[in-house]
């Protein structure tokens, strides 16, 4: 990894099933910088929540946050050390 790069997690909610193909698509995109993926479908909400650990530089983190937020049905926000 470059000497630029930062922790974060990424927690993304997705509330339309049909967008998960989009959001796969999306994080592997950036699978060189996630170091870690959870994903917990809430059935009885209608919703799954996904938790992203990454390690990669800042511009990387918030354009993978922004194109998942653009996704209609899918929230993302970042969380970085």
């Amino acid at each position: 990894m470059e000497n630029d790069c930062r922790i974060a997690l990424i927690g993304i909610i997705v509330s339309d099933g049909r967008a998960v193909e989009e959001v796969n698509a999306v994080l592997h995109d950036y699978a060189t910088y996630i170091v870690g993926r959870m994903g917990l479908p809430m059935r009885e909400r209608g919703v799954s929540a996904i938790t992203v650990v990454l390690d990669a530089p800042q511009n990387a983190i918030n354009a993978l946050t922004g194109k998942l937020g653009k996704i209609d049905g899918v929230s993302a926000k970042a969380l970085f050390r």
